[in-house]
């Protein structure tokens, strides 16, 4: 089954003088036009394509990578606007078309949103949508504690960022937990902490408990040793200062030190803290 706004691997079935047909199986036979062609090509062989529809409504191979396919949220850049919505760059050739329908505001030249990409199961065509909403939330949460997810970064906010977790849930990471510089459009790894009763998410983008402190305690030691076997942070130091350190909470600092010392590493002075 070949599937529109996809990767798929298809036959190659013939060749003719403006490119290859594909075996698009209930589709029909699927054009990868000469300019997608890869050297060393065999009839009969299989070849990974992107199919979509070109502006003629008919299904086209490609062997250029979008920036995103069909179920993606990503941010991308509006190349143009006309009466019938806006469309953006993804890297085809063919521009995504984002109907004024599924605009939550005006969107403007030059400016780049969050969106969902879906198939519009009328018509075939591959559009996109502003309106996240619709597309998130929809599944029942079942995280656990500490679980690694993907996310992505959508919209600051008073507490922190709002972010989309493996594509299906909103989440929230809060400006206090947050020790490096993130934007808008970031794809990054994160960890659960807590599903609230109103299945709210909490996330992170350091894992909890003693594997994290783990690792953090070997950068501590390998910063001490850069400077000379000391560093001048102690329990009156901000937390933001340790976070320009070592990118953690003052709390985890405080455990990992904590660690360090009971494995008679380190000194913990009243002014810093001290390599043995």
């Amino acid at each position: 089954m070949v599937n529109i706004g996809k990767y798929n691997t298809l036959k190659i079935v013939k060749e003719v003088d403006f490119g290859l047909y594909l075996d698009g199986e209930e589709k029909g036979e699927i054009l990868l036009p000469s300019r997608y062609v890869p050297e060393g090509y065999l009839i009969g062989e299989n070849i990974d394509v992107f199919v979509y529809k070109d502006s003629e409504d008919r299904l086209i191979a490609t062997t250029e990578h979008p920036y995103a396919q069909v179920g993606d949220f990503v941010l991308l850049e509006v190349k143009s606007v006309n009466n019938v919505g806006a469309f953006l760059e993804w890297g085809l050739a063919k521009d995504l078309l984002v109907p004024f329908r599924e605009q939550k505001m005006k969107m403007q030249e030059g400016r780049s949103y969050i969106v969902y990409i879906y198939l519009d199961n009328v018509t075939e065509r591959i559009v996109a949508s502003a309106k996240l909403e619709k597309f998130l939330d929809n599944t029942m949460v079942r995280y656990e504690p500490n679980q690694e997810v993907d996310l992505l970064i959508v919209q600051e906010t008073e507490l922190g960022y709002k972010v989309i977790i493996n594509n299906l849930h909103w989440g929230m990471i809060y400006h206090n937990e947050i020790f490096s510089e993130i934007e808008k459009g970031d794809r990054l790894k994160g960890y659960v902490k807590q599903v609230r009763e109103d299945e709210k998410i909490d996330v992170s983008l350091q894992p909890l408990g003693y594997e994290k402190i783990e690792g953090l305690a070997g950068e501590i030691l390998k910063t001490l040793k850069e400077h000379e076997g000391y560093l001048p942070l102690c329990d009156k130091t901000s937390a933001q200062e340790i976070g320009g350190y070592f990118a953690c909470s003052k709390k985890n600092f405080k455990k990992a030190i904590g660690y360090l010392y009971k494995q008679h590493l380190i000194l913990i002075l009243e002014d810093g803290i001290r390599l043995i």
